[in-house]
């Protein structure tokens, strides 16, 4: 998979889903995409969903970090909607915000037909999606930026309620013995990650929170050793993403920390590591979900004027992984659409 953090890649479209086909899957189970998405079938005479080639493109358009393979989800289930609805997907992403704002300007300046975009720093991205929704481009959002989807002027948000999870986190490290969190951020101004923390402070006010480089592992190990060695009160790190997750197990065995650790998002490496029992739980947000339902409603906005959610975000967790359930989700995790 193309990783480039500048400029676009496509993904062209086969045959689609019929309507009634997404509207099974969009009642919240969507059983196509748990499976990978759904089979090409031919569109009914008549119908409002997908067959051949829609003509329509799509810009998606992530504060992608290269390297980390959480994105690798949210463009897998992109692809496969833009595949399922006959369309043809742009993807671009870059981790500064001013830059990802210039992204979003140039799918406004190529006219294209729909843009999905992620809301992580507000501040910066608002003003340009303004633009685009001025400009008669129909917006939504997903994975970040819940509480601000309206006011960007976005048809429809797609998300975990992140504070909540933030809020079970929390509420699980204190019934296991919790005495002081530490809970790790690794992008300054990232709206959802402080949510996600300050979720957890709301469960257990005894939570410090720690900056970290999310862009370097190494730096992300060295802080949290730092910090463990440095305050032996700490027995449970909550970090915001899975990488992150494997850069504590190293800090941890580093300073022979005793801590335990859960994680918000899911990996391979991180859903083994809860099997093995060095991981207490994985939250799940569903980010292949995030994508093959934001192409997909760009489609049906424009084909048919369809919006889900009624007026609030459509919720994609959060969902627990741990030793109950997680030789279930594995396999879904290594065919990438978990």
């Amino acid at each position: 998979m193309i990783r480039s953090a500048k400029g676009w890649t496509r993904s062209r479209s086969g045959k689609g889903l019929t309507l009634a086909a997404f509207a099974t899957a969009a009642a919240l189970a969507l059983s196509a995409c748990s499976g990978g998405g759904a089979q090409p079938q031919p569109e009914a005479s008549g119908g409002g969903g997908g067959g051949g080639n829609s003509g329509y493109t799509f810009a998606m358009i992530t504060h992608e970090t290269p390297g980390d393979t959480f994105w690798d989800r949210i463009r897998a289930g992109a692809e496969q909607a833009a595949k399922d609805t006959g369309s043809t997907l742009k993807y671009s992403a870059d981790p500064e915000a001013t830059k990802q704002a210039t992204l979003i300007q140039g799918a406004i300046d190529a006219k294209v037909d729909g843009i999905a975009t992620t809301l992580v720093t507000t501040d910066a991205l608002i003003p340009t999606v303004k633009k685009a929704v001025a400009a008669g481009i129909p917006v939504d959002s997903f994975n970040s930026g819940t509480d601000f989807y309206q006011k960007a002027g976005s048809i429809a948000h797609f998300s975990s309620d992140e504070r909540l999870a933030g809020q079970q986190a929390g509420a699980k490290a204190k019934a296991a013995g919790a005495t002081k969190i530490l809970c790790t951020i690794q992008q300054t101004g990232s709206v959802a990650l402080e949510d996600r923390c300050a979720g957890v402070k709301d469960a257990f006010p005894n939570t410090e929170n720690i900056q970290v480089n999310g862009q370097d592992d190494s730096a992300v190990t060295s802080a949290i050793q730092a910090k463990l060695a440095q305050d032996k009160e700490i027995n449970w790190i909550i970090t915001l993403g899975a990488t992150q997750a494997l850069d504590a197990l190293k800090a941890m065995d580093a300073v022979k920390s005793q801590a335990k650790l859960g994680t918000f998002d899911l990996s391979k490496g991180a859903a083994e590591a809860v099997k093995a029992g060095t991981i207490q739980f994985c939250i799940d947000q569903q980010p292949y979900l995030q994508g093959y339902l934001a192409v997909t409603q760009l489609y049906l906005y424009k084909k048919n004027g369809n919006i889900l959610g009624g007026g609030k975000p459509s919720l994609t967790g959060p969902a627990f992984v741990d030793t109950s359930n997680v030789d279930t989700i594995l396999p879904f995790i290594n065919q990438n659409t978990r």
